[in-house]
């Protein structure tokens, strides 16, 4: 039996059979004109080969992802932009999926898992969008200039595991201003509309309202976000509205709404966030809870809601910043600009971009004292330079960042923000006591920002404490799985485990770790040791050759004393141990 891997991307026409119906000859001619004019031209130019035509279907292999996606992408644009020149009823529109995997060959046909996952990605997909898996984001999250947006592990049909998906949607036309449109405000901006009673219950009128009023109040809580009042979001309550006119009218980036939902003793919730400028889902989730206890159940979904809302608007705009897209005055837009460059070098591995988010960064403040987005970037900077060992000096970045978090605390005490980064300057000087009092400061502030809660693990994780730990890690992967961050409280639990000798649960999260942040040394390093114990060479070479190629110092800045990971001096003692069986210093 014949193999090999293989980009597969299977299409589909979306409601094939109501356009057969309304015009069988017209639709045949259209589809026809369209694979001969585009599809076949644009899966050829980009080195792939059709493998069947299936109706209104079809299947077709790429050697590279890069020229799948690319394909697929360049295909979609070009029929969005000849369907806004017809009729609804005249349109045809695509369904992509792709997926990376083994795929076995017969003849000219290709069959297994690999095409599987293609088909029911396919079938994930909007009209007009891609679907792509985990492993295909993986390859083009850096190679091409498309936002995917992550929608997390999905249980699809006749696949007997989760398949994590990312989706793309050709860009809708920006509504051009009118004279009711207010401008964009400084900072990310938000309106929750009145959540909608689906029920037929008018008891629960009182249940969605109040579940907007409290989202309203706690993203209000969120210090650089501008959140619309509750008394101009209701005053569309009841109404039909588009959701970009909403955004026009109110000068906000983003409109969340949901709906309730009552049945019997159940109910459940759905919230959506939608990019108001262009109308795309950017995030969306649904809460199913009993009404034994209304408003247990109301402070919990606005707490997942709240949680997860702020990471993806902070992504959002920050890709928005990094295509250009997004203006604001010229302190912020440093400041944005520098904390993009600040998280793309944990990304990418590259430590020029921290030094070029420092000195971004530095002059946002000098124009502006009390813009807390770049002290943020700063001290996150600093205090990653200290880890990575990178940088001109990094032995002395942690007090660089210590002493930028303690400006910011003067400039903002009220700050949640200015806490957090204390915290996490103090824990990479190994003032593990005095980061846990920053970090339980940040979290009474703000409790709803995982970003704390996560550091707030990785810090109590290095100090020993491990079931606070667990439990702060947990409590933010619950809240917010999808947050980029969410590698930290993977990287908490892994350090639990590795200390633990739980072996399972080190794998398990130590991966996991690695996958959301795959250039993030710590969790590479106790890879290294975990392998040398079980003596797993070729683990243990892969966890060190990519260690070596983005923080070559970091393995002997641990044995020099320089890098202290844990405070308990046995618990760093184990990891060392297991790097000595790992050859280690070379």
């Amino acid at each position: 039996m014949e193999r090999r891997l293989a980009a597969i991307l299977a299409a589909d026409v979306v409601g094939y059979s109501r356009l057969i119906r309304a015009d069988e000859e017209g639709t045949l001619a259209a589809l026809k004109a369209l694979r001969t004019d585009l599809i076949d031209p644009k899966i050829a130019g980009h080195h792939g080969r059709i493998v069947k035509l299936m109706g209104d279907g079809m299947l077709a292999e790429f050697a590279s992802v890069v020229d799948a996606v690319r394909a697929a992408m360049e295909t979609q644009q070009i029929v969005a932009e000849r369907n806004a020149d017809l009729p609804e009823d005249k349109r045809i529109e695509f369904r992509v999926g792709i997926n990376l995997g083994d795929v076995v060959i017969d003849g000219d046909d290709i069959q297994g898992d690999g095409v599987n996952v293609a088909a029911r990605l396919e079938g994930l997909a909007q009209p007009g969008g891609i679907c792509i898996s985990g492993n295909v984001y993986e390859e083009v999250r850096d190679r091409i200039a498309l936002t995917f947006t992550d929608l997390g592990e999905q249980k699809v049909k006749n696949i007997d595991r989760t398949v994590r998906a990312w989706h793309w949607h050709a860009a809708a036309t920006t509504v051009p201003p009118t004279d009711r449109a207010l401008p964009l405000p400084d900072k990310p901006s938000i309106a929750v509309l009145p959540f909608e009673n689906m029920s037929g219950d008018a008891e629960q009128e009182y249940f969605a309202d109040g579940m907007t009023e409290d989202i309203i109040t706690e993203l209000s809580r969120f210090e650089n976000l501008f959140v619309i009042s509750r008394n101009t979001t209701f005053i569309y309550k009841g109404q039909r509205i588009d959701v970009k006119d909403v955004a026009r009218e109110l000068g906000v980036h983003f409109i969340l709404e949901g709906s309730v939902r009552k049945a019997g003793q159940r109910v459940r919730i759905t919230a959506q966030l939608i990019n108001g400028q262009d109308g795309d889902h950017v995030w969306a989730e649904r809460y199913d809870g009993a009404l034994e206890d209304v408003f247990d159940l109301q402070e919990q979904v606005t707490s997942q809601v709240v949680s997860s809302v702020s990471p993806q608007i902070t992504e959002a705009e920050l890709k928005r910043i990094g295509r250009g897209e997004r203006k604001f005055d010229d302190a912020y837009e440093l400041a944005w600009s520098a904390q993009e460059l600040a998280l793309s070098a944990v990304r990418l591995g590259d430590p020029s971009k921290f030094d070029q988010a420092i000195g971004k960064a530095i002059e946002a403040v000098e124009m502006n004292a009390k813009c807390g987005i770049a002290y943020q970037a700063i001290c996150f900077a600093y205090a990653m330079q200290s880890l990575w060992r990178w940088g001109d000096d990094p032995v002395v970045a942690a007090d660089l960042a210590e002493e930028w978090a303690k400006k910011f605390y003067y400039q903002l005490p009220d700050s949640y923000m200015a806490y957090h980064c204390l915290g996490m300057a103090r824990l990479r000087n190994g003032q593990y006591q005095d980061a846990d009092r920053d970090f339980r400061r940040a979290h009474e502030l703000n409790p709803n920002d995982t970003l704390v809660l996560n550091f707030w693990a990785w810090c109590e994780a290095s100090a020993g404490e491990f079931e606070n730990a667990k439990k702060h890690a947990y409590m933010a992967l619950r809240l917010s799985p999808k947050d980029s961050f969410a590698g930290v409280s993977s990287l908490a639990l892994a350090m639990a485990a590795f200390i633990e000798k739980d072996a399972a649960g080190f794998e398990e999260w130590a991966g996991k770790a690695i996958q959301v942040h795959p250039n993030a040394p710590i969790r590479r390093a106790m890879m290294i040791a975990y392998a040398a114990e079980a003596g797993d060479q070729r683990l243990l070479k892969t966890h060190l050759d990519e260690l070596t190629r983005f923080a070559p110092d970091f393995i002997d800045s641990l044995f020099r004393g320089e890098n202290q990971l844990f405070q308990q001096p046995e618990h760093m003692e184990m990891l060392l141990d297991g790097l000595r069986k790992a050859g280690l210093p070379k």
